[in-house]
Order: C-alpha cells, then sequence, then structure tokens
C-alpha cells in the first residue's frame, strides 16, 4: 500500500491540471506539465510523442469547457526514486472507463514534476 507524499500529492495535482479544460486548450500550459521526452499510449493503442499531444490536445477529449470532461477516482502513487513518480487510476467520460498509467519526473534547471509516460487501457463496459 502506498503512502501519500508530497511527491506523490504534487503529481496528483499535475494530473488533475492536465485534465482541466483551460490546460489542454493551452499549449503554454500543457507545455509546463509534459516533459520534453514524453510518450503516451493511448485508449485507441495510437503512439503520441511530445509535440504531436501538444498539438493535438485543444482538440481531443476533455478540452472543452462545455463538453464532457474526465472523472477520475482511485489516484495510487509510488515514489520509484527521487524524482521518479508512478500514478495509477481510473477515469469515466461519456461513459467510458479507462486504467491509466502514468511517469512523472522531477529533473533539470527547473525541477518541476513532468509527466514523462502516460498509458490508457479502455476497460470492457461489463467489468469490474
Amino acid at each position: 500500500m502506498s503512502q501519500e507524499t508530497d511527491e506523490i500529492r504534487e503529481v496528483i495535482a499535475g494530473e488533475l491540471r492536465l485534465m482541466d479544460p483551460s490546460v489542454r486548450m493551452s499549449r503554454s500550459l500543457a507545455r509546463e506539465l509534459l516533459d520534453p521526452e514524453f510518450v503516451e499510449v493511448g485508449a485507441s493503442g495510437r503512439r503520441w510523442t511530445y509535440d504531436e499531444m501538444l498539438a493535438a490536445l485543444p482538440e481531443l477529449d476533455g478540452a472543452a469547457e462545455s463538453g464532457p470532461r474526465y472523472e477520475p477516482s482511485g489516484f495510487v502513487g509510488v515514489v520509484l526514486a527521487p524524482g521518479l513518480v508512478h500514478l495509477t487510476f481510473e477515469t469515466t467520460m461519456d461513459g467510458a472507463r479507462a486504467r491509466r498509467s502514468s511517469l512523472w519526473r522531477k529533473q533539470g534547471a527547473d525541477a518541476t514534476w513532468r509527466m514523462y509516460y502516460h498509458q490508457a487501457t479502455p476497460i470492457p463496459p461489463d467489468s469490474m
């Protein structure tokens, strides 16, 4: 069982910011939260790079203030090493559920937490 540390709380806050439509619509705000070496494997199976994600994020689900939003739950974080946190959780959006896993790292001159890797796996409708 993980113990919630300051690092884990900071990473959860970053994850929640990335779900905020105002951040999703702003490349400059999203850039503050994504590591330059960021990679994502989305629920669709598509692989996204840093540049691809920054370009597409304003058009992806959850970006419209008036549209559906991610409803996250069950955050569990583990500090793997200094400056490296693994976060798992689930989201629901418009009835579609996904299990999610993110690696966040803190390094470099600014030493802020940035998402390094993210993967989303769809949960079939009949699964618990």
